[in-house]
């Protein structure tokens, strides 16, 4: 599964944006709640203070010192809970309610949390010494705390930061994808290529990030087209070199058996005479073959070309033979043009008239046909020979398979080489019975 740039820059960006919302938020928290603890704590001192201040020890009791000018308990505020306690936790004066906090003999006083009924308090607990023993204090704010509004202040900043938060990754989504359109222009004009469209992409028309990019894929192009051309090049010298000595043999063949001294031997070199004719024959396909290979062609240049011409010229070529094979052979043409290259449509149209030779019986007939379907430019071949069995119509479109009994001594690629050749321009080879229901009708249907 390939992963999305997009995706992960939003995904690096959001991660990091998230912590830092949180951090504000938390932070935001603690400023709001900070100076209510500070506040309180100052008054925890004082009311322990005006508490230890009171403190009075008599016949080994210890009690709190009256307000001399109000006769009542020491003045602390009505908001303050206090707890005076012996060292054994036993509760002298005030509040049984404060819980005892455990303190060692290192600290002189502790703040702490504790829980009276359904409720957090603060809590200082002062340990001192008096001549009745160690007395233990315990204050604790029972007023309003900033704690409910500074959580409200923190959930609200966290979701506002969070809403904030959102609205700058679908931003940076949006100026993700305005900043990655020049990628996809490339993208869409590499896919809009045929595979024969090998010239360089204009580095000037892309951004600086992806300009590596453009020239490994030039200089890649560049290798593919010398490539291509030299394939090309040893087709064109490897057909020459191997007509050329094959055609010469074939003359000097029919000459010497014309030769009044070469009869006793003439059925012999009519065999010779017929197996360099499938030589001929299968060094041909072979080229054929390669020719229709799509790595050959990506650099062919394609032409304009009437069906109907090619259709004359093949059907001319084979005319001959159909009468020696007293088979009747026609064309039905309509004038239609389509894009390619005339030798391979001439390689491909050859081949689906030698396979209907081939195959046809004499007495008879095989139809050429070429010309317009739904729009589309069409090629038939229909013969009346044996025709293909359902069952086989697709294995004979591979390399070098033949039908099972097949007359003479093919190499199996004639279909293949039609096939090939279709898919290189895109077009659909439809195998299926004749028109009267006898006999195999070869439809190439071009785009």
């Amino acid at each position: 599964m390939t992963s999305s740039i997009s995706r992960q820059l939003v995904f690096w960006l959001a991660m990091p944006l998230m912590l830092l919302a949180l951090c504000g938020a938390l932070v935001h928290y603690f400023n709001s709640i900070a100076p209510g603890v500070i506040s309180s704590d100052r008054r925890l001192r004082e009311a322990a203070n005006a508490l230890m201040a009171r403190v009075q020890v008599a016949g080994g009791q210890v009690t709190l010192d009256a307000n001399p000018n109000s006769g009542t308990a020491p003045p602390v505020p009505d908001s303050i809970k206090y707890a005076v306690r012996d060292s054994q936790g036993h509760l002298l004066i005030g509040e049984a309610q404060l819980p005892i906090v455990p303190m060692n003999s290192a600290n002189a006083q502790l703040f702490a949390m504790a829980q009276i009924g359904h409720r957090s308090v603060r809590t200082l607990t002062t340990r001192f010494d008096t001549r009745a023993g160690v007395v233990i204090i315990t204050v604790a704010d029972a007023g309003p705390t900033a704690e409910p509004a500074a959580r409200y202040g923190f959930m609200s900043t966290l979701l506002w930061d969070f809403v904030q938060l959102d609205i700058t990754l679908v931003l940076v989504w949006v100026g993700i994808q305005l900043g990655l359109r020049p990628v996809k222009k490339l993208r869409d004009e590499i896919a809009a290529r045929s595979p024969h469209d090998l010239r360089p992409i204009v580095e000037s028309s892309v951004p600086r990030e992806i300009a590596p990019v453009v020239v490994t894929l030039n200089r890649l192009f560049t290798m593919l087209r010398s490539s291509v051309q030299s394939q090309q090049q040893f087709i064109a010298n490897t057909a020459h070199q191997l007509r050329t000595p094959i055609t010469g043999m074939q003359a000097q063949l029919d000459i010497l058996i014309g030769e009044p001294a070469a009869q006793p031997i003439s059925s012999r070199l009519r065999t010779l005479q017929e197996s360099v004719r499938q030589l001929a024959h299968s060094s041909n396909q072979l080229l054929s073959l390669a020719r229709a290979d799509p790595a050959a062609n990506m650099a062919s240049k394609n032409q304009s070309v009437l069906l109907s011409a090619i259709v004359g010229e093949v059907v001319a070529k084979f005319f001959d033979r159909a009468l020696q094979s007293n088979i009747d052979l026609g064309i039905e043409v309509q004038p239609v043009s389509i894009m390619a290259d005339p030798s391979l449509l001439d390689d491909l149209l050859s081949n689906l008239v030698d396979n209907a030779l081939r195959y046809t019986p004499p007495g008879g007939s095989i139809t050429v046909s070429a010309g317009v379907r739904n729009g589309s430019p069409y090629l038939v071949v229909e013969d009346t020979g044996p025709g293909i069995a359902e069952a086989e119509r697709q294995r004979v479109r591979q390399r070098f398979y033949r039908l099972p009994n097949s007359p003479g001594h093919g190499s199996g690629l004639g279909l293949a080489i039609v096939d090939e050749i279709a898919q290189l321009y895109g077009a659909t080879m439809t195998i299926g019975p004749g028109t009267s229901g006898r006999g195999t009708r070869v439809l190439l249907q071009f785009p």
